[in-house]
């Protein structure tokens, strides 16, 4: 399973595969917010950088599967699932153990060199209560679902980098 794994991670196609689920994920997103009507917190907000980061690194890796950026994409990819679960998790906790002392913020705070809640409002501004549970699946509630979704793209990530020492076996058509 390994050198399947690492087979993959120098090909384009599971990168795409990757970038295409999380972009399907934001979409998602979006429907919740503009088409359904529910109001995204600071949190929500948060955790979608955290999937257009696991998108980036999909992006990256496609670009050149095969040469050391693969390293760089694996490294966003790691940093974007770990950062959406501890995300989610904390996301989790308000919404499971409201205390009027531990809130979130008013408003997304993105550096001065990339504000993003100024160049794509209607993606990045938040208007919603990190406490209120407006939409619940199976019993959970969103950033529950949401634990589950980068715990996943956490654990595959953490496989293909393990998966990377072991070269892929070459097939050989006439080999016995």
């Amino acid at each position: 399973m390994l050198r399947y794994l690492n087979q993959c991670s120098r090909g384009r196609g599971a990168w795409l595969l990757m970038a295409f689920t999380a972009f399907i994920l934001e979409m998602v997103a979006l429907y919740f917010q503009h088409v359904m009507m529910l109001r995204p917190c600071v949190m929500c907000i948060y955790e979608r950088c955290a999937l257009f980061g696991i998108m980036g690194a999909g992006l990256v890796g496609a670009i050149a599967p095969k040469t050391p950026l693969r390293y760089g994409a694996l490294l966003i990819w790691l940093y974007s699932a770990w950062e959406g679960v501890r995300l989610s998790y904390e996301h989790t906790m308000i919404q499971l153990h409201p205390n009027p002392f531990v809130t979130c913020e008013f408003a997304a705070r993105f550096p001065s060199w990339l504000p993003l809640n100024k160049w794509l409002p209607s993606v990045f501004v938040a208007s919603g209560d990190c406490s209120e549970n407006q939409w619940s699946f199976l019993t959970l509630g969103m950033p529950q679902w949401l634990i589950v979704v980068f715990s996943v793209f956490l654990l595959i990530a953490l496989l293909v980098v393990i998966a990377q020492p072991f070269k892929p076996k070459r097939r050989d058509l006439f080999s016995r």
